[in-house]
């Protein structure tokens, strides 16, 4: 059996919040048999099946520069989430 979004999204609020089953059912208003029937089905699905993904935001770490260095000694350091197209603007600038 497959478990719905609600079943799942209750086990893992009941897990997180470390009450005693029958504490979380009375705070949610969820039938402590029913809970308890759903929990044994959750345990039942292999482990590959029942880990969730979660988002992930990946982002250039704070040191991360762009340095552009002039034959001559010039240096610029930049952001690098500087805008692809405003480098490309400033260096069509610089030629």
């Amino acid at each position: 059996m497959v478990l719905s979004t609600k079943w799942l999204q209750h086990i893992n609020a009941w897990q997180q919040s470390g009450l005693p089953q029958a504490t979380y059912c009375q705070q949610q208003a969820i039938n402590v048999r029913t809970f308890s029937a759903r929990l044994c089905e959750y345990r039942k699905i292999p482990v590959a099946e029942s880990q969730a993904l979660i988002p992930v935001r990946i982002a250039p770490s704070v040191s991360e520069a762009i340095i552009l260095r002039h034959a001559k000694g010039h240096q610029v350091d930049l952001p690098a989430s500087l805008s692809a197209a405003w480098l490309a603007e400033l260096l069509r600038c610089l030629d």
